[in-house]
C-alpha cells in the first residue's frame, strides 16, 4: 500500500464516510463476484429513494475499516461497487479506488452523474473500470424527482463517459407516478441525441419501501409489454 495514500484516507476519513458494506453480489457488477460499499450521503433527494438511511444517515465505518475487509476477501472477489448516496461525493474517492485497485480488484461506480470533474479525473486516470450511471429525469422533470438542479452536471458526465473507453450503463429507476411511457420514449430520443449507443435499463420501483417522499405504490409491471421506438435496447430489470 502506498504510504501517503493510506496516511492522508486515515487522516481525513474520521468522518466515517462508509454507511455500511454489502459482502457479496452476482447481480451488481456485470460478470463480477462483488461487494457493495455504501458511501452515507448524498446531493439529491429523489423522492422515491428507499435507501434514505443511507442518503440522510451517517457514516459507521473508515475506509481502513474497508480496506480490511477486502484484504480478507482478495480471493473471492473480483471487483467492488462503490455505491451509495452519491460516492463521487467523498473527497478521497481517487485514493479509495487507487487501493482497491491495488489489491487487484475492478472498482465500478454508480453515480447520479452530478460531479463531472470528479468523474473526469477518475476517467483520466484509469481509477475505475465500470460506471453505472443514474438518468433521473428529463430537464423538466429533474427538480421533481430530485429535489436538484443538476441535470447539466448529469448531462456533462454523460458525454464524458460516451467519449470514454469505459464499458458503461445507463440505468433510470421508474415510478409510474413520476415517469409515464412517453416521458421514457423523450428519455431514450435525448440518449441518441447523445450518440449514446449502449443499452438502457429501466428498473422498477420497489413498492412498499419505506421512501424519502413517502411516495404512493407504483403500478406493478407498467412497463413491461410497452414498446418504444429506438435504436437503443431497452432493457427491464426487477
Amino acid at each position: 500500500m502506498n504510504t501517503n495514500s493510506a496516511y492522508n484516507l486515515k487522516s481525513k476519513d474520521a468522518v466515517k464516510p462508509i454507511y455500511s458494506i454489502t459482502p457479496f453480489t452476482l447481480l451488481d457488477y456485470p460478470d463480477k463476484t462483488a461487494c457493495i460499499i455504501w458511501f452515507a450521503g448524498c446531493n439529491m433527494r429523489c423522492v422515491y429513494c428507499y435507501n434514505p438511511d443511507i442518503v440522510l444517515g451517517k457514516g459507521q465505518l473508515t475506509f481502513e475499516n474497508i480496506l480490511s475487509f477486502l484484504k480478507k476477501r482478495k480471493s473471492l472477489l473480483d471487483g467492488v461497487v462503490l455505491s451509495g448516496g452519491e460516492c463521487t461525493m467523498h473527497p478521497q474517492i481517487a485514493h479509495i479506488t487507487k487501493e482497491i485497485q491495488h489489491l487487484g480488484m475492478k472498482v465500478k461506480i454508480d453515480t447520479n452523474g452530478s460531479k463531472p470533474n470528479v468523474l473526469k479525473k477518475l476517467l483520466d486516470e484509469n481509477l475505475i473500470n465500470y460506471v453505472a450511471l443514474d438518468f433521473k429525469a428529463l430537464e423538466q422533470n429533474y427538480f421533481k424527482i430530485t429535489k436538484s438542479s443538476l441535470f447539466n452536471q448529469f448531462k456533462e458526465s454523460l458525454k464524458l463517459l460516451i467519449q470514454s473507453l469505459i464499458p458503461f450503463e445507463v440505468r433510470t429507476t421508474i415510478h409510474s407516478h413520476l415517469i409515464c411511457k412517453e416521458d421514457i420514449q423523450k428519455m431514450l430520443n435525448f440518449l441518441e441525441s447523445q450518440n449514446y449507443s449502449g443499452k438502457y435499463y429501466l428498473q422498477e420501483y420497489v413498492n412498499n419501501a419505506k421512501t424519502i417522499g413517502n411516495i404512493k405504490n407504483s403500478e406493478n409491471k407498467f412497463i413491461q409489454d410497452a414498446i418504444f421506438k429506438s435504436k437503443i435496447e431497452v432493457v427491464v430489470r426487477n
